[in-house]
Order: C-alpha cells, then sequence, then structure tokens
C-alpha cells in the first residue's frame, strides 16, 4: 500500500454535495459540517487540505458507489475521468467502443449544452472550486490569528493555503479551457450568492494573478511532500496558461511561456531515464520528473475513475489483461486512432519507445468494435518490477502526472518558435533531444535546427503527451482541431473524417445552469 498524502478516511464532514441545478453554487458544505469541528486544530487543517488534493482522486469521501456531484452517475464522476474523456476522445488519440450516454458525442465532434460528461466536469470543477474556497475562507490571517496554534503550525497552514489557491487556479484553469466563459466564485463571494459569468480574457488574467501572487508562499521546488504542489508547480501552469495565451485572450505571450518553463527547467526536475516509469503502478517512487501527480492506491482511493479508468478502458478479456495488473478482464472501450499510430515510426517500443501499443491492427471500420483499432496499453497497474499492486488490481495505483518536466521542454521550443523571446533554438533543440535520446534509448533519433518546425512540435507532443489530457487543446492552438486542416478516422461522425463548425473549440455551458442562473449566457452557436 502507498502512502499517501491525501488519505481521507474519516472526512465525510466536510463533504459537499454539488447540483448543478441549484441556482446556489456558491455553497457551504453540506449539513453534516461543522466548522468549529474541521477547523479547531491544526490536525484539523491537515484534513481539510487532504479533501481538497482529495477531491481529485474521489467521487466522494463514502466510496465509489457515492459522489459528491450529483446529475451524474457516481462511476463517471471523477474528475481525471471526466477531463481525459473531454481533452482525449474529441481527438485522434483516443476513440471509444461504448454508447454510453454522451460519449460517441465527442469523437463525432457533435455535442450539445445537454450532454451528461460536460455536465459532470462542469460541476466537478465547480465543486472542486467550492472545497478550496471553504479551506480559504477558514485560514485568512484574521482566522489564524483567533487560534492560539503555534507558529510553526500556523506556517504550515499558510502553506496549505497557498497550496489550495493553487489548485483553484488549477480548475478556473479547466474551465477557461473548456468552457471559456463560467460563473466565477471566489471566498470573497458571500454564500448562498447567485454567482455572475466570468469571460474568458478577464478570467485569464485572474488566474495569471493568483498564480503569481501565490506561487510566492508556496514550497521551493521538490520541497514539499510527494503529491503536494509546490513554486515549480505554479510556474508550470503559468508556462502552459502563457502557450495558450493567444487562444484565451488574442494576445500572443510566448516570451512569458519561455520564462516560466525555464524557471521549472532549472528548479532541480530531471527527466525519468525510463519513459514507462511514468505510467507505472510505482511512478511514486524515485521518479525525478513528475511536478504534481493525481495521487492514486488501490486500497486508499477506489473510484472508477482516474487510472483505474483509463487502464480498465484501454484493456480486453483477450489481451492478456493480468500482464498489465487488470486481472478482471478489463472493459474494452478505448483505443487510438491509425492517424495517431502514423505519428510513430512503428507501432511498437523497438525504435520509440514511446509507441506503448498492443498489436497493430488499427484500420477502424465499425467505432463500436474495440478490436478495431490501435489498441493501447500506456498506462498500467503493475510496477516496475511487474507486479500488481495490493488491492487485487480492481483499482489502479498508478498516479496521473498533471505537470511533469517533459512538457516544459515541449512548452519552451515551441515558444522559442513561436517568437518568444528570453530563449534560443539551441537549446530547444538540446530539450528535445533530451526527450528522443530517452525515447530511443541512443542519439539516432535526436534532431537539429533544421527540423525544428512547428508541424515537427505538435507531432512530438502527440507522441510524448499522448493519453495525458493535451490533446484537444494542442490541436485548437494549431488551428486543427474543428478544421480540414488535419483528418483523422472519424473525425466529426465520418469515416475518412470531416471539418466541424468552430464552435466546437469551446464547449457549452450545461443547459441546467443556463436555466438556473440568470447571470449566464451561453457561449457562441449552443
Amino acid at each position: 500500500m502507498k502512502h499517501i498524502f491525501l488519505r481521507i478516511t474519516g472526512l465525510a464532514f466536510i463533504a459537499i454535495a454539488i447540483n448543478s441545478c441549484n441556482k446556489d453554487l456558491n455553497r457551504y458544505p453540506a449539513n453534516t459540517y461543522n466548522v468549529n469541528q474541521v477547523y479547531s486544530t491544526p490536525e484539523g487543517y491537515t484534513q481539510a487540505i487532504a479533501k481538497v488534493y482529495g477531491a481529485f482522486a474521489l467521487t466522494s469521501s463514502n466510496g465509489p458507489a457515492s459522489s459528491d456531484v450529483q446529475g451524474v452517475d457516481a462511476g463517471t464522476s471523477d474528475f481525471l475521468r471526466l477531463f481525459w474523456n473531454t481533452q482525449e476522445l474529441t481527438t485522434d488519440e483516443a476513440i471509444c467502443a461504448w454508447n454510453d450516454p454522451g460519449v460517441p458525442d465527442f469523437h463525432n465532434l457533435d455535442w450539445a449544452s445537454n450532454n451528461l460528461i460536460l455536465l459532470g466536469l462542469y460541476t466537478r470543477s465547480i465543486y472542486q472550486i467550492t472545497v478550496c474556497n471553504d479551506f480559504l475562507r477558514n485560514s485568512t490571517d484574521a482566522a489564524l490569528a483567533s487560534k492560539k496554534f503555534s507558529s510553526a503550525d500556523v506556517t504550515n497552514i499558510k502553506y496549505y493555503r497557498a497550496e489550495a489557491r493553487f489548485l483553484r487556479a488549477f480548475q478556473y484553469w479547466v474551465l477557461m479551457d473548456e468552457f471559456a466563459n463560467p460563473p466565477f466564485i471566489t471566498d470573497s463571494l458571500a454564500v448562498g450568492s447567485i454567482p455572475h459569468q466570468i469571460q474568458r480574457k478577464d478570467l485569464f488574467n485572474y488566474i495569471e494573478s493568483e498564480l503569481l501572487s501565490c506561487s510566492a508562499d508556496m514550497a521551493a521546488p521538490k520541497t514539499n511532500q510527494y503529491g503536494r504542489a509546490d513554486q515549480a508547480a505554479a510556474w508550470a501552469l503559468l508556462a502552459r496558461l502563457y502557450l495558450n495565451a493567444e487562444v484565451y485572450t488574442g494576445t500572443a505571450r510566448y516570451t512569458d511561456a519561455i520564462t516560466y518553463s525555464e524557471k521549472v527547467i532549472n528548479s532541480g526536475y530531471s527527466l525519468d531515464p525510463d519513459y514507462q516509469h511514468l505510467f507505472l503502478a510505482d511512478n511514486n517512487v524515485n521518479n525525478p520528473e513528475v511536478i504534481l501527480p493525481i495521487q492514486y492506491d488501490g486500497v486508499n482511493t477506489q473510484n472508477y475513475g482516474g487510472t483505474t479508468f483509463i487502464i480498465n478502458s484501454e484493456i480486453s478479456a483477450g489481451m492478456n489483461p493480468a500482464a498489465f495488473g487488470v486481472p478482471s478482464g478489463g472493459w474494452g472501450g478505448n483505443r487510438a486512432t491509425p492517424a495517431f499510430g502514423n505519428l510513430f515510426p512503428t507501432l511498437d517500443t523497438t525504435v520509440d519507445k514511446r509507441a506503448i501499443f498492443y498489436g497493430t491492427e488499427s484500420k477502424i471500420v465499425d467505432v463500436t468494435n474495440f478490436d478495431q483499432g490501435l489498441q493501447v496499453v500506456k498506462f498500467k497497474n503493475i510496477t516496475s518490477t511487474g507486479e500488481t499492486p495490493p488491492g487485487g488490481g480492481t483499482y489502479a495505483s498508478t498516479d496521473f502526472p498533471l505537470f511533469r518536466l517533459g512538457e516544459q521542454y515541449l512548452i519552451y521550443a515551441e515558444a522559442v518558435l513561436r517568437g518568444g523571446t528570453g530563449g534560443d533554438i539551441n537549446t530547444a533543440v538540446s530539450y528535445i533531444n533530451l526527450l528522443r535520446t530517452r525515447a530511443y534509448g541512443n542519439a539516432s533519433g535526436n534532431i537539429t535546427a533544421s527540423d525544428l518546425t512547428l508541424p515537427f512540435i505538435i507531432n512530438e507532443r502527440g507522441r510524448e503527451l499522448w493519453w495525458e489530457c493535451f490533446r484537444r487543446t494542442d490541436l485548437i492552438r494549431f488551428g486543427e482541431f474543428t478544421s480540414s486542416a488535419y483528418l483523422w478516422p472519424w473525425k466529426g461522425g465520418i469515416s475518412n473524417g470531416t471539418a466541424v463548425s468552430s464552435k466546437y473549440n469551446i464547449f457549452p455551458i450545461p443547459l441546467s445552469d443556463i436555466q438556473a442562473n440568470p447571470y449566464l449566457v451561453q457561449n457562441p452557436g449552443y
């Protein structure tokens, strides 16, 4: 069993039930909440911040059959499962055989404002912001001054507070990236108020300001507990924010992307020498690359989302599932399209070790046939020594990297190519070659400055970061998501792929909230 920070046994007393149909999205925790109990001791603050982190990995504090988010099935209400579906199933990297409500809409690029998965992600992100807001309301200087805690305890709680601000900013980044103009709720808004809508550009400015501010109060890089955010996590999100700034605001910020990616690069992280180790059940051990993960444990974080979902959905009974830590046989749902497979020199790891596929069958005639398509085994519920971790394989113990150094190398290189200042092409090439040397096992895949182009970068990001929740955002930034510039099988619901309306670059605000909140205006085209 892993030792993980976010164990939240006994934290049901700070559960929050969010129903997106309620006008009151700015809420206190539910009626079991007792502020005097939760925040009366330093240990209570530790438990409360564990709940903030735990909201990323659990559907609720009460086990896998229940959810803090109402209106969607508990098994699908996990944050990562929802986010993964929107970022991957909408692209060439993943296509699903299931006909569950809302799932086919994603690869077809034909969703509407009543899509249940979009409702789930939107509501889950608001829920996590609500949890953060509750912690922040109770960790102000004034609140702490009344507690008579030791100076060491107050210092620790202030670190927790900075981390809560970072995690709230991350969830606002998710809402900005996906829904553009969500309702806006902070700890300063009176509980019970109906939140107003914030425009994408204004939300960008808020997220930027929060990250710049809270990073000064966070632990220095590599000094925090594994699984907790430090300054490098805030800088990494800033670099990601600035790389996409032109999409979000209309104004490019590539120089800032270089500045903050380089701050991360110079903060002491290094590449894990084994690419596959990043996606195994002991990836929490001796991993120098991961800046911030979502922690999963087959005993303490049981739910049907997260890496349990990713791993089971990529495995079927005919794929020797026990070899991948899924003795129950897997669910047989998600695989990649042949267009994505074309990014690699071969459909196995003999050349590029990132091509972690199972077999070479890739043509998709029938979307609902899991055996058609390029089967994937990138994430596994086994350790680097081939063992299935405690929990018996029903639930995965593989952590998911939200931020890792490899992404920062790619941000730096792309920002240099797009005209950002403060970096240089030779340094960019050296960073890319670090990734490719790891992938190829030697220098045979290394590139020169003339090879480093924007088409190369979008393909290299695909090879390095696939199935890690980047592809939709990347394709939008490169103008390839909805347009005819890049077609893949069954894009837009057509076997050879087709362009679709540009409105699909942004998801709709869920219909239930449009109907409930008079301050919300639907995104264009929906």
